[in-house]
């Protein structure tokens, strides 16, 4: 009997070694930039010239199993983030589509398509106090499913958001979020053209309350190319009931491609607030970039108005940032 027992863990520890051989490979990436950036305006801001660099590494790896599946992982490194800053797992086919996990990081349906036109400018503001974007991004462990294309030039996204609570026992149902639902369709059959559009529930719990607030994101993004001129629109509506948190954020960019080598782009956003008497936040600003031999020079000016929602002399920020980046 004893030998019986020998001869199975001797044939279980070979068959896990030989499994192991199976793993797979991860390649790593990262970019070459260096960035510097300042602000100035209203109420004698004059912030001191900022300076950084690219600081994150992404290992990726993918394989194809012998059902036909692909799988696909990644990890992301960043040196502000303890850990990983951001993973997923997919498996795709060409007859089940694809499903996504995001251990972190992840998007909804809604949210993976509100970056704004003007490429989120309200975010160069806020540490001078500027609004911040309400979204329906997920916590950890949110999945985003990709259906198999059924019509040429259309892709349906399906996102599913887990209930998100914090602290423990009876504190783990007064603050967080129940489960989200989300979808999005994006188009893009006809040349030139890219619309996109994507609805996702809401449904939050403030910190301190037992009532859950329900209500929705929906996102919208349209751009048409027609030579060298790109003009694109966004529009995206975060509106939860008995809330002073909605917000609209609108978006439009012009890009005029001057040569392979320099574009240039004008864009304008607005952030509406939901509370009464608040002032939409204006944002405007000029971009161009030079690409020669791998090396990227890039420029941008903005120029921030209200930028939390009100006309204080302070809220009149003006914002300057150069980069540099290699590719190699």
């Amino acid at each position: 009997m004893n030998n019986f027992k020998k001869i199975g863990m001797t044939a279980l520890a070979a068959s896990l070694v030989s499994t192991s051989v199976f793993a797979g490979e991860m390649a790593v990436t990262g970019s070459a930039s260096m960035a510097m950036e300042g602000h100035s305006g209203g109420d004698n801001l004059h912030e001191a010239t900022t300076f950084s660099m690219g600081n994150q590494l992404t290992f990726s790896g993918s394989g194809e199993l012998d059902n036909g599946m692909t799988v696909s992982l990644s990890f992301v490194m960043d040196h502000g983030d303890p850990g990983f800053d951001g993973h997923s797992v997919s498996v795709a086919s060409d007859t089940m589509g694809t499903l996504k996990f995001h251990g972190e990081g992840g998007a909804s349906a809604a949210s993976a398509l509100d970056t704004t036109a003007a490429g989120d400018m309200w975010d160069n503001f806020d540490s001078n106090g500027g609004v911040a974007v309400s979204d329906s991004s997920p916590g950890d462990n949110s999945i985003m499913y990709t259906a198999p294309t059924v019509l040429d030039g259309l892709a349906v996204n399906i996102s599913y958001n887990p209930q998100i609570a914090t602290g423990t026992g009876h504190a783990a149902q007064t603050a967080g979020n129940g489960s989200e639902l989300g979808y999005s369709f994006a188009y893009t059959g006809f040349e030139g053209l890219a619309v996109s559009y994507g609805v996702t529930d809401l449904k939050r719990q403030p910190v301190s309350t037992n009532a859950i607030s329900s209500g929705e994101q929906t996102a919208f993004k349209a751009s048409y190319a027609y030579g060298p001129v790109t003009l694109t629109a966004t529009n995206s509506e975060y509106d939860v009931t008995g809330t002073a948190s909605d917000q609209e954020v609108s978006s439009l960019k012009l890009s005029y491609t001057v040569s392979d080598a320099i574009s240039i782009g004008y864009g304008t956003e607005e952030v509406k607030s939901g509370t009464t008497g608040d002032k939409d936040a204006e944002y405007e600003g000029l971009s161009a970039s030079y690409t020669a031999g791998g090396m990227t020079i890039s420029a941008n000016m903005q120029d921030g108005k209200n930028i939390s929602n009100t006309t204080a002399a302070a809220e009149q920020v003006e914002y300057w940032g150069l980069g540099l980046s290699f590719a190699f």
